[in-house]
């Protein structure tokens, strides 16, 4: 079966000019088709600090009110996707900028505000994404480029962690590709010292997982990040690994199994 490359590229790279065309070069010469999905949570953030709207974090995810919605939408959707989408032509990589709004590719659920509230956040179902549009794209040599809006086929968009969009899109993809998912963030991989970045923890299960997180070892943005990529495992996609943006075409990082 041939392979699919899900690529998750975390905000505190995208906000980094130099490092995103970095990782862009690299991205480009994967072999194969491939799907790019992009955070900006760092960018956002400095959004709403300027428009006096309050960030709220649960436990490494957004609480998007209303105002924080329309801006996250003109941000994520808007500049950055735009951005990316040009940068990659320049490259010569064929792209087409998304939002899980357009062609129905990606709808969504929003979440229940039960135990926590997080708003207009969405929950996707890999089953209900439109596989067959992202297959014609594909087919035709086109790199689908997603931001992490989502939709309610109610007329309402919503958001939602990238983290999560990357996972539903390999799980969703992998009854007709072998998916390989790569969180690739500002961090070598996943670190038992977060400050020593020499501290990379080569393989982790999710029995480790979860002794990690009782340490308190993992935490915070990782958490998400770690949830969704052994969901991912236990829903057919072949492999996950989380590494540096820059470590793109070689072997260092967290590889992530069962």
């Amino acid at each position: 079966m041939k392979t699919l490359t899900i690529i998750k590229i975390g905000g505190n790279i995208v906000d980094r000019p130099s490092e995103l065309d970095l990782f862009l070069e690299h991205f480009v010469k994967i072999d194969g088709p491939k799907i790019l999905i992009h955070g900006g949570g760092v960018m956002a953030s400095e959004m709403a600090s300027k428009l006096g709207i309050e960030t709220k974090i649960h436990e490494g995810r957004r609480i998007t009110d209303m105002e924080t919605l329309k801006m996250v939408t003109m941000v994520y959707a808007g500049w950055i996707n735009k951005s990316i989408v040009a940068k990659l032509q320049k490259i010569g990589c064929n792209s087409l900028g998304l939002s899980g709004a357009d062609a129905d590719s990606v709808p969504a659920v929003r979440r229940s505000p039960e135990p926590v509230d997080f708003g207009y956040v969405g929950d996707v179902d890999p089953a209900q994404i439109n596989t067959g549009f992202l297959l014609s794209l594909l087919g035709r040599g086109i790199t689908p480029v997603f931001c992490a809006i989502t939709h309610d086929r109610s007329g309402s968009v919503l958001n939602t962690n990238a983290d999560t969009m990357a996972s539903s899109l390999a799980i969703a993809m992998s009854g007709d590709y072998s998916t390989r998912l790569v969180y690739c963030f500002e961090k070598q991989g996943v670190l038992q010292n977060r400050d020593d970045e020499d501290s990379v923890i080569p393989i982790i299960t999710k029995a480790a997982y979860q002794t990690l997180k009782e340490k308190g070892v993992i935490q915070d943005g990782m958490l998400p990040k770690m949830d969704n990529a052994f969901y991912a495992l236990d829903h057919s996609v072949s492999e996950v690994v989380i590494k540096h943006a820059s470590n793109l075409s070689n072997n260092i990082g967290t590889l992530l199994i069962k």
